[in-house]
């Protein structure tokens, strides 16, 4: 059976919720602080995972509590982790989350994220299956593995979170490229692209390797573009709890259905609806849904 393989961050996410944001200088009282797993990588393995996929993660850990909890929970899931580096001397990556009326903000520390290798994840990759990668580990490693798939008859898939003028690198070596509009429009500046709409500059961004470029709109829905085709969805009508962590939901949902012989628009539907359940619960990787809460959903939007 063909895999998913992550090569990407693992993160414990330390969440405040507060009435509002602070601002400079400002202390405020929170309300609760909670623990979770996270890190872009980590998010969209677990988010594949729940959908069915078989997946590997390719990550690293500092040789502390944090990192031996996150590879726990991550192999509860059902994720392959022999690939998880312990990183000796380095901390494991932490995200400062402060959620507020259902929006985020968020400070980021990489500690081992940034000893991430792409060698394993070469060694992992094969016929059929899919890469999946972010921007938060080094892009060198990015690179090497995405390489190291495209002669393995592997099908790269790029989020290019957070936004970084190094995705110029990696664009040629990717197949599916995600983003939202605000990294798309970064990318297209860097690149010296434009257009009129989202789907003119998502469209100008397939001359620089992707075949598909999928545009991530938050509670607007998605558009994806194809050299032969658009494709665009609206969003679905919920109230947030916690947007953290929705955009990866949508990455590994949509790994997880290409991966499974899905087509594409079917597979936009459900990440979509995947990203739109995820923001009612709290916390990033815990509010994965699973493929039957998926389904149950749809099948409700459909018949109201």
């Amino acid at each position: 059976m063909p895999r998913i393989i992550v090569l990407g961050s693992i993160n414990m996410d330390l969440v405040v919720t507060a009435d509002r944001f602070p601002g400079p200088g400002e202390t405020i009282a929170g309300e609760t602080f909670r623990t979770f797993s996270g890190g872009k990588g980590a998010n969209q393995a677990v988010a594949a995972a729940r959908m069915g996929a078989k997946v590997a993660f390719v990550g690293a850990v500092g040789a502390d509590a944090f990192g031996t909890d996150l590879v726990a929970g991550m192999a509860a899931e059902g994720i392959d982790t022999a690939a998880v580096a312990t990183i000796p001397g380095v901390a494991t990556g932490t995200a400062q989350i402060t959620v507020a009326q259902g929006e985020n903000c968020i400070v980021v520390v990489a500690g081992a994220n940034a000893a991430v290798d792409g060698a394993a994840a070469a060694g992992l990759v094969g016929p059929g299956d899919r890469i999946v990668a972010q921007l938060e580990v080094p892009v060198a490693a990015i690179a090497s593995a995405f390489a190291a798939a495209r002669s393995a008859g592997a099908e790269t898939l790029l989020n290019a979170a957070p936004a970084q003028p190094e995705v110029r690198d990696l664009l040629p070596l990717t197949d599916i490229l995600i983003v939202n509009e605000t990294e798309l429009d970064l990318i297209a500046g860097w690149l010296g692209a434009s257009g009129d709409s989202v789907a003119a500059r998502a469209r100008a961004l397939i001359a620089a390797g992707p075949s598909t470029v999928v545009v991530t709109l938050g509670a607007a829905g998605l558009v994806a573009v194809t050299a032969a085709a658009n494709i665009e969805l609206g969003g679905h009508r919920v109230v947030p709890v916690d947007t953290t962590g929705a955009g990866d939901c949508f990455v590994g949902t949509l790994a997880a259905g290409l991966g499974s012989g899905a087509g594409l628009a079917d597979t936009l539907e459900t990440a979509n609806a995947a990203a739109a359940l995820s923001v009612q619960k709290p916390g990033a990787a815990p509010s994965m849904p699973r493929a039957e809460d998926v389904r149950a959903f749809l099948a409700g939007r459909s018949a109201s």
